[in-house]
């Protein structure tokens, strides 16, 4: 791992945690430039902030202390975790988002997003079904980091879940699933984004909300269309997913 140099700039915008984290949650920052970014993340009035904040460059600044708890995510839920920021340590990645010219994140940036990460999980317990995505904790508001943030190379370096289906196991699925959809092929869907995380509660219809929420998996785990429709590659990946996250949990308690 790189020497992790951090640049101190302390953020007023926290409180006290209840536990320690065990969510790590990746943002990108949607403003115009990092230096907006890094002074609202410490603007008293904006009553937001995060633990770090990285710059395309590659700087970390430290703006939060671990122990204490960040204002970071807002509403949502996680493996049903529903006070995300009390569970959770938040990266601001810099990036100007989808609204002001959404773009990849340069080398620099996300081999400091890996070091960072590594040195955080040094420190505390956090698996890796529970490295997540701003947009899988709220799919229906956020969409960040975003589908050109590299979960795969995040992944390759040991921090988070990855998987790739092979071609036969796409082919078997057969075809898609879509709004309006009804039937067995959707409960299992649905009870799967439930128990690899998400908020969606198991259910037999394929409605707007599986749709939200296919689209969050999507950008997390298949970026190469973001669309909300299920098709064989996307529940393929689902299941690996969720076998490697099955694999990680008996894994800990056996440990």
């Amino acid at each position: 791992m790189t020497p992790l140099t951090l640049i101190d700039a302390p953020s007023p915008n926290f409180n006290e945690r209840r536990a320690p984290p065990d969510i790590l949650v990746l943002h990108y920052t949607g403003m115009r430039t990092g230096q907006e970014a890094l002074a609202r993340l410490r603007d008293p009035a904006s009553e937001v902030s995060a633990h770090y904040l990285v710059e395309e460059d590659g700087r970390v600044f430290s703006l939060v202390p671990e122990e204490r708890r960040a204002w970071h995510a807002g509403r949502g839920v996680w493996q049903a975790e529903t006070d995300i920021n009390a569970a959770s340590i938040g990266i601001e990645i810099v990036n100007p988002g989808h609204e002001f010219g959404y773009r990849a994140f340069p080398d620099a940036q996300v081999q400091a997003v890996i070091d960072l990460t590594s040195d955080i999980r040094s420190r505390w317990s956090i698996p890796d079904a529970r490295i997540i995505a701003h947009s899988d904790l709220a799919p229906d508001r956020k969409e960040d980091p975003g589908e050109f943030f590299p979960w795969k190379r995040l992944a390759q370096a040991g921090h988070g879940l990855w998987f790739e289906p092979a071609a036969e196991r796409i082919a078997a699925l057969g075809g898609f699933l879509q709004v309006g959809d009804e039937g067995i092929g959707v409960v299992v869907l649905r009870s799967g984004l439930h128990r690899l995380g998400y908020g969606l509660q198991p259910g037999g219809t394929f409605d707007e909300e599986t749709a939200t929420t296919v689209r969050a998996f999507q950008r997390h785990w298949r970026a190469s269309r973001v669309d909300g429709v299920a098709d064989g590659e996307t529940r393929a990946t689902l299941m690996g997913v969720l076998q490697l996250a099955t694999a990680e949990s008996v894994t800990g308690v056996l440990n």
